[in-house]
């Protein structure tokens, strides 16, 4: 994941696919792909005025070549 202001964030295609989930207190929101359920992005409950946003979503972007720890999620560990 990484930041960025929200009126930064620009979905480019897809956002008719988009999910949204909420819990809680509905301040974050939560967006999933509703064709193959990735993460793709979410307005912060912390900072509303942030988005997170996937990497990996990004056309022409590696993650893995990034200088960042990446997780794929099925890896990690039930606790």
């Amino acid at each position: 994941m990484a930041g960025v202001p929200g009126e930064k964030l620009r979905v480019t295609r897809g956002a008719d696919q988009l999910s949204l989930y909420q819990w809680n207190q509905k301040i974050a929101k939560h967006y999933f792909c509703r064709t193959c359920g990735i993460y793709t992005h979410h307005q912060r409950r912390s900072n509303p005025s942030e988005f997170g946003f996937n990497v990996a979503c990004l056309d022409g972007v590696d993650p893995y070549a990034l200088d960042v720890a990446v997780s794929d999620g099925a890896s990690m560990p039930l606790e």
